[in-house]
């Protein structure tokens, strides 16, 4: 029997996200903890666990439920935007104690007490459920179905409707897709501290232009109609709302445009995006942002008139990033709001302590009586666990390179680490390990080796993987370099876009899979340039106004650089492969900088910035109407003409985030400009593509397309 290969371990375990404890509530007294995580490494289906005392207790498994795997279409959504490839439990949410947990099944409500010896019950619901909470009190259950906000006693008993739809393209209680897909911002309501009103968001999306979704390997199916803002095109109109669950309502006053907005080529002082909601005890607040991007405000709601006050006004010459987390408050720091300058930070309004300089904040992690928790970043290969109280200062709580998370509760914490050696989830108990949360998830078959280096005057992070015959065998994270028998073509491997960051001292999946094209007989380099995280404000905003030039050039001097160090590597033969914005990249790359790159894969690539959504592009772009240059400069399609190298498109032909249109217009533009390339299209794929026959052989196709135009025999 062969052996299983890394690429089919890689989608058989869905890129060893399976078996892997996530989600994570601690209780306000700290003595129960919980969590989502399949059985084991195989099992797509993901269980609700419960840590206490010391061990792990199995709360529900949606199979004895009778779970049949269908989900509502707006839950459906959810995921896609979530990326989630799991199924069975993938969300829930509790009362403020951690008592009662609600969840949704095939679009059925489900609760369930945390004592022991409870069994979940299902509640009738007045249609499909969506997104839901329980009241802090755990007395009555919020959901969504329909569209409509809709509430239910605990007990199952007085099903009523708390805000419904006016129109078919009207919701209440769910986000829009700029706010799930580019803010992030999951939840849509808010219970209040009392448990009798809540905050809530109505979206309508009628404004919005209508794109369709078709499966061309079923053409007895109707396209999915999906609402798409576009670049420089209308967004979706947000209001926020107070409803009582006695059924009154107040409408929320928000602000029309910003004072003191930030000049430059493009201003639009009008409030378009609901960043954050929350209802603390003392008040309803919102964080409001502007078309630009360059104001926020920080608003109180007087929840009985709907009046508004500004907490804070937050500028930016560039555009606003916020920190996770932000707002928050204890009674020693205030307000804690993210500041922008020099390093992305933390700013305690109460006392006017900011973070250390030098020290970049990633996310709040949640505060346990006046102490606040952060994730950040002092160096940007690495990620630790940070507090922060009054008394005592700045804490770091993590020591082991790699990249640490963290949930609290009382002094309890549940840190979550994973390192080069892999993850492993520690139950702290003021400061001092209780035990540990199992990891289920398999080891790769292929072990990583990344090296990591500093490379060029701009100091660029790198992660350079060699072949074994080029390493002894080691068990260290940076093994000493051992000269091969010949020189080795490169493959460039980098996702180098806004929010995330591929070289870093953790065992990620895409060290595994560069390792895997490294030991077929390459030098596999990935480069986290200008534009992505984990470093400083003018790092982040190198790329306003042109998010591809630098990038490119990051790469091409990291090639360079590295050629330097390790003589072996060949540079008359590079290929660069990617995926999303890695993807874009790596079109762009052998379009303007065919002189270093020699070949490329492009997955799922954003060709035309115009198609892309408003708050994601127009942030490093401007209004497409008004910097027409920008998004010139930026698109693959426009300079489609310049292509002189070997390139493959790969794209879902089902995804909604990065339409199959960015392939197809880039397609013609390279044929109309008589630029010969392959299209590789994935029936029923998304942006998220994890299917075992599809993953694993794409992988395959794409080593044997870079052997093949480089002139490598293939193995």
């Amino acid at each position: 029997m062969t052996a299983e290969d890394l690429p089919l371990q890689f989608a058989r375990t869905k890129r060893f996200s399976l078996g892997v404890p996530r989600g994570f509530s601690v209780s306000p007294d700290g003595d129960r903890v919980l969590f989502l995580r399949t059985a084991n490494g195989r099992s797509t289906t993901s269980l609700l666990w419960l840590y206490e005392n010391g061990g792990e207790r199995l709360l529900a498994d949606p199979l004895a439920l009778g779970d049949s795997g269908e989900v509502p279409e707006a839950e459906r959504i959810r995921r896609e935007r979530a990326r989630e490839s799991s199924a069975g439990i993938v969300s829930y949410a509790t009362d403020a104690a951690v008592r009662l947990v609600a969840f949704a099944l095939s679009g059925a409500l489900w609760v369930l007490p945390t004592d022991e010896g409870a069994a979940p019950y299902r509640i009738d619901t007045a249609g499909p459920v969506v997104a839901p909470c329980p009241s802090p009190d755990g007395t009555h259950i919020a959901y969504v179905s329909g569209g409509a906000l809709r509430v239910v006693r605990a007990d199952g008993t007085g099903d009523h409707v708390l805000a419904e739809p006016e129109g078919p393209e009207i919701t209440y209680g769910l986000p829009d897709h700029v706010s799930a897909e580019s803010l992030y911002r999951a939840g849509s309501f808010w219970w209040s501290p009392d448990g009798d009103a809540l905050l809530v968001v109505r979206v309508d999306d009628s404004p919005v232009q209508q794109w369709y979704v078709n499966d061309p390997t079923h053409p007895e199916r109707p396209p999915r109609a999906i609402r798409y803002p576009a670049a420089g095109t209308a967004n979706a109109h947000l209001s926020l709302h107070v409803v009582g669950l006695d059924g009154g309502r107040v409408d929320v006053a928000l602000p029309q445009e910003a004072a003191s907005h930030p000049g430059g080529e493009w201003t639009d002082p009008a409030f378009e995006y609901v960043v954050h909601a929350d209802w603390s005890g003392t008040g309803p607040v919102a964080v409001v942002q502007t078309r630009d991007q360059r104001s926020a405000y920080l608003l109180g709601v007087d929840p009985a008139t709907g009046a508004t006050s500004t907490l804070h006004h937050l500028k930016d010459t560039a555009w606003l990033e916020f920190v996770p987390g932000t707002p928050v408050s204890t009674a020693g720091t205030g307000l804690v709001l993210t500041t922008q300058e020099g390093t992305r930070g933390l700013l305690m309004t109460g006392t006017g302590v900011r973070t250390p300089e030098g020290v970049y904040v990633h996310e709040v992690l949640g505060t346990a009586g006046d102490r606040l928790y952060f994730m950040a970043s002092a160096d940007p290969t690495e990620a630790h666990v940070w507090s922060y109280e009054t008394e005592n200062g700045f804490a770091r709580l993590t020591d082991e390179p790699g990249v640490h998370h963290a949930a609290v509760g009382g002094g309890t914490v549940v840190l979550d680490s994973l390192t080069l050696d892999g993850r492993t989830v520690t139950v702290l108990r003021d400061g001092v390990p209780a035990g540990r949360i199992q990891v289920l998830a398999e080891r790769p078959v292929t072990r990583p080796r990344p090296r990591f280096l500093t490379l060029g005057e701009r100091e660029l992070r790198t992660a350079l993987y060699l072949p074994k015959s080029y390493e002894p065998e080691s068990h260290e994270s940076e093994p000493p370099y051992r000269p091969g028998a010949g020189r080795l073509p490169v493959i460039v491997h980098s996702y180098s876009g806004p929010g995330m960051q591929t070289v870093v001292r953790a065992a990620m999946w895409h060290h595994c899979v560069n390792q895997w094209f490294a030991d077929q007989g390459f030098a596999v380099l990935s480069v986290d340039g200008r534009g992505t995280s984990g470093r400083d404000r003018a790092w982040e905003t190198a790329i306003h106004g042109d998010q591809l030039t630098p990038v490119i050039e990051d790469q091409a001097d990291a090639v360079r650089a590295a050629a330097e160090l390790f003589p072996e590597l060949d540079t008359d033969r590079v290929a660069i492969r990617g995926w999303s914005f890695g993807g874009y990249l790596a079109a762009g790359a052998v379009l303007h900088r065919p002189d270093v790159f020699h070949v490329a894969v492009a997955g799922a690539a954003p060709t035309d910035m115009r198609l892309y959504d408003t708050h994601w592009k127009e942030r490093f772009l401007g209004h497409p109407d008004v910097q027409p240059d920008h998004y010139e400069r930026c698109s693959l399609v426009a300079h489609a003409h310049k292509l002189t190298r070997p390139l493959m498109l790969v794209h879902g032909m089902a995804d909604d985030n990065v339409a199959p249109a960015h392939m197809l217009r880039f397609s013609a533009a390279l044929l109309a400009a008589g630029r010969p390339h392959t299209v590789l299209p994935l029936a029923g794929a998304t942006h998220l593509v994890t299917q075992e026959g599809v993953i694993d052989t794409l992988l395959r196709m794409d080593l044997d397309f870079i052997k093949k135009s480089l002139d490598l025999r293939t193995a």
